[in-house]
């Protein structure tokens, strides 16, 4: 049985606030991406002057403070400015023109939006934009099956900026033609911090998240080495938040080294979890093993030839994924008049004689 009662009381938490433990958390100040959100402010000036704002291109690896920086900016210009709206939409959870597009109405205040088409409510929803400026973003870009309703944005929406934010550089080049046209964005690149960098925004996050004194200045220097290596900012504020756990659950008033340790090995544990593939990504990994070396359209008229059915794009990410996992290789190639095409392997471990 067991007694919540000798569990360490949670007025005696190590953690005082776990909201700045979170990657999401605003602070007043966002340090080391002054010169990226000047970029955003100079994009979205026009539109103060009720003329037509810049598009951007955001990319960079996880966890360097693209999607940060850029709500950071947000949040300034809506505490500040009332003849803007600004629209974020995450295209992981709104992958289709129709999800995107009841999430802009239900940020506009649009209700009774069941039973009606995209179309139709977007027309609702540009009765009100058009009203006023519009900053737009849409974040993890990459993610998206269609584009219908960035086109429809750039065709119908007077006065906007449209900012796509995506961890892959290349896919700017994989946009629609005729967004492409329209759109004509600037790129910003957010490279990974440096570990001083690093230093300065967990320490932060420290003195806002617990009470004085309770980190051990070789556990902390731990996180910090060990985010550096991993260049993703978010893995050092899943370790604080996870040694500090197993320091109270020792009802420990310090975090330790020891506890460090520990989360770096779930950390590690968990990073090493083999991703279950569902039917299509089985089907596709046995034609890369059956026929390697193939272009990836090539590859794609395979996959429909055996009954599959999806868009190719939806395809190139399955394909995107399995690469990522490192179960296949992808290599981009030069076919003389066919210009640059990706061909797709299955993935081969170097061995040391390979070097």
């Amino acid at each position: 049985m067991i007694n919540f009662k000798d569990m360490l009381r949670s007025d005696e938490s190590l953690i005082r606030d776990d909201v700045p433990l979170s990657y999401d958390f605003q602070p007043k100040v966002l340090r080391f991406r002054e010169p990226e959100q000047r970029q955003f402010a100079t994009a979205i000036k026009p539109l103060l002057q009720e003329r037509n704002g810049r598009n951007l291109f955001v990319y960079g690896p996880p966890g360097v403070g693209k999607t940060v920086a850029c709500r950071h900016v947000l949040r300034e210009l809506e505490e500040t400015i009332d003849n803007v709206i600004t629209i974020y939409i995450n295209c992981w959870k709104n992958n289709t023109a129709y999800k995107m597009v009841v999430d802009l109405c239900q940020q506009i205040g649009i209700t009774f939006i069941t039973n009606q088409k995209t179309s139709e409510l977007f027309s609702r929803a540009v009765q009100i934009l058009n009203k006023k400026s519009v900053v737009f973003v849409f974040d993890e870009i990459d993610k998206l099956e269609d584009f219908d309703l960035l086109y429809m944005v750039l065709e119908e929406v007077y006065r906007k900026a449209i900012f796509l934010i995506t961890n892959y550089k290349e896919k700017v080049q994989q946009l629609d033609e005729r967004i492409m046209s329209r759109l004509t964005p600037e790129l910003i690149e957010f490279k990974s911090y440096n570990k001083e960098e690093i230093h300065g925004i967990l320490a932060e996050r420290m003195k806002y998240a617990f009470s004085p004194n309770v980190w051990d200045e070789h556990a902390f220097s731990a996180i910090v080495e060990k985010t550096h290596a991993l260049a993703d900012l978010r893995k050092g504020l899943f370790l604080m938040r996870e040694a500090a756990n197993l320091a109270e659950e020792k009802a420990q008033r310090n975090i330790t080294l020891s506890e460090v340790k520990t989360a770096m090995a779930k950390l590690d544990e968990s990073a090493n979890v083999p991703v279950e593939l569902d039917e299509d990504f089985k089907i596709i990994l046995k034609l890369v093993q059956k026929t390697p070396g193939l272009k990836m359209g090539d590859l794609f008229q395979q996959f429909l030839s055996t009954g599959g059915e999806m868009s190719y794009r939806s395809f190139t990410r399955r394909i995107e994924k399995l690469s990522e996992l490192k179960h296949i290789a992808l290599q981009k190639a030069t076919r003389g008049n066919e210009g640059n095409t990706t061909l797709v392997n299955p993935y081969a471990e170097k061995k040391l004689t390979d070097y």
